[in-house]
C-alpha cells in the first residue's frame, strides 16, 4: 500500500510540474493572439510579417485560403481591411512546443470595399521557433 501511494504521488507531482510549466506558455501566447488582432485591426504590416511563419495557411470562414504572402499583400493593398475584433471567449493549450489557441469572437472589416461583420469560432496553431511563436495555421467557422 505504501509502495503504491508513493508511485500515486510521484505522479501528481509530475502531473502538476507538468502543467504548470505550461501555464505560462499558454498564457503567453493567448495574450499574443490577442495583439495579433490588435495589429490587424492597426494595420500593423511588419508586426504581422514577422508573426507568420513562411509556410502559414489562414482559411477564412467563407472557404478562402491565404498564405503569409497574401495575409501581408491584401493588408498593404487593403484588399481586406479590419476594422474591429471583439473575442468573446479564448483558451490556449500547449502540446509540447505547440500552443493552440481557440475562441469566438465577432470580426468586423472590409473585404474589397464592402463591409462584413459576423461572430466566428477560429482555431490558431502557434509553434516555437527559436526564441519566438509563430502562427502556422488559422482556420475559423461562421456562426452567424
Amino acid at each position: 500500500m505504501a509502495k503504491f501511494l508513493s508511485v500515486t504521488v510521484i505522479l501528481l507531482c509530475i502531473t502538476f510540474l507538468a502543467t504548470a510549466q505550461n501555464a505560462p506558455a499558454e498564457k503567453y501566447v493567448k495574450a499574443f493572439s490577442e495583439t495579433k488582432n490588435r495589429w490587424l485591426v492597426e494595420n500593423k504590416i511588419d508586426s504581422i510579417r514577422n508573426l507568420l511563419d513562411s509556410r502559414c495557411l489562414y482559411l477564412h470562414s467563407n472557404g478562402w485560403i491565404q498564405t503569409a504572402d497574401e495575409v501581408v499583400k491584401d493588408m498593404e493593398s487593403k484588399k481586406l481591411v479590419y476594422r474591429k475584433i471583439t473575442i468573446s471567449e479564448s483558451q490556449a493549450r500547449q502540446f509540447e512546443s505547440m500552443v493552440i489557441v481557440t475562441g469566438k469572437g465577432r470580426f468586423e472589416g472590409e473585404v474589397d470595399g464592402k463591409a462584413f461583420g459576423m461572430v466566428l469560432m477560429y482555431t490558431e496553431v502557434y509553434v516555437k521557433r527559436k526564441s519566438s511563436w509563430k502562427l502556422v495555421s488559422r482556420q475559423s467557422t461562421k456562426l452567424e
